[in-house]
């Protein structure tokens, strides 16, 4: 009998959990198949661990890990993926915005044997800030331009996978994760799941939108070139630029005599190269920040908690 697991990262989640915890089993229970929940404690400062605590000593299909502070959301699913013992591989946030009601049908999809995942995307945006949905709907279309990972627009993380998927997302053991784009590069044959927008049942979201922005540019510089590649033709075109006004000061004043004057505008000229020469330096220095914590080899996560029988406290 196949095996279902579901990773399901948690932070601050005391008040949704339990709602999510009884509609998700109700279904899965029906499913036809052994199941696990892996629930990935990220360093919650609320009631959420001994929440888990408490279902871990209730129900034997549940699995808990808790970190010994707070990692993210990328190393709490790259934990569980790390983990996971499934033959098929779930992963939900625990705020019921991924509905538990698509359990069923993404793994009949799966179990045909055509696809190797199944994931899920959003056709609305209803409730959610324009300002921030239009920055959404922006980075998705830059990203696809720029890089050779393919996200599509209002994509989830909530998908289900095939072991075969679990074991090549586990082997991309990079620091700095973007799970979006790395589900897109290591390819395999998806089928996209559409559903409405849901709102929140508890809580409040993580994600301000600083936080979001974080995560774009996060997205873009771990997935590609391209700003590198920006930088070096807009600075060759500034220099081309400033060689032709040179030559063009020079003649005037040998040709017509003419001195040229205007202090303020060489002033002006000189901040926006000035501006444009840090911007380029922070591009830069994002991308050598990224290498240099790869070259440390820090774990992705510590595992101060789990239930678990055999579990990896660092990775």
């Amino acid at each position: 009998m196949p095996m279902l697991s579901l990773i399901v990262p948690c932070y601050n989640e005391q008040e949704s959990l339990p709602i999510f915890y009884r509609e998700t089993s109700r279904i899965v229970s029906g499913l036809g198949c052994e199941y696990e929940f892996l629930f990935i404690d990220d360093g919650s400062r609320d009631g959420t661990l001994p929440l888990l605590r408490r279902l871990a000593q209730e129900d034997r299909h549940v699995t808990y890990l808790s970190f010994s502070r707070n990692f993210g959301k990328e190393a709490a699913m790259y934990a569980g993926f790390c983990h996971a013992r499934g033959d098929y591989v779930a992963v939900m946030d625990a705020d019921m915005q991924d509905p538990p009601a698509l359990l069923p049908r993404m793994l009949e999809i799966l179990s045909q044997g055509e696809y190797d995942s199944v994931a899920t995307r959003r056709v609305s945006r209803a409730g959610e800030p324009p300002v921030r949905s239009w920055f959404a709907r922006l980075f998705y279309r830059i990203i696809n331009r720029i890089s050779d990972a393919e996200i599509v627009d209002g994509a989830r993380d909530f998908r289900m996978m095939k072991r075969e998927m679990v074991q090549a997302i586990v082997a991309m053991d990079e620091y700095n994760r973007f799970s979006k784009g790395i589900f897109g590069w290591i390819g395999f044959r998806t089928f996209w799941l559409p559903y409405e927008n849901v709102e929140r049942v508890a809580g409040q979201t993580k994600w301000s939108f600083w936080k979001l922005f974080k995560y774009a540019v996060d997205g873009i510089i771990n997935f590609s070139q391209a700003p590198l590649s920006a930088v070096f033709w807009l600075g060759m075109g500034m220099t081309a630029v400033s060689f032709l006004s040179l030559v063009f000061i020079v003649v005037r004043r040998l040709v017509f005599g003419d001195p040229v004057a205007g202090w303020a505008s060489t002033i002006c000229v000189i901040i926006f190269i000035g501006g444009m020469q840090l911007f380029f330096l922070g591009v830069i220095g994002q991308y050598i920040a990224k290498t240099y914590m790869e070259t440390k080899h820090r774990p992705h996560f510590i595992v101060a908690e789990s239930n678990a029988e055999r579990v990896e406290r660092v990775r």
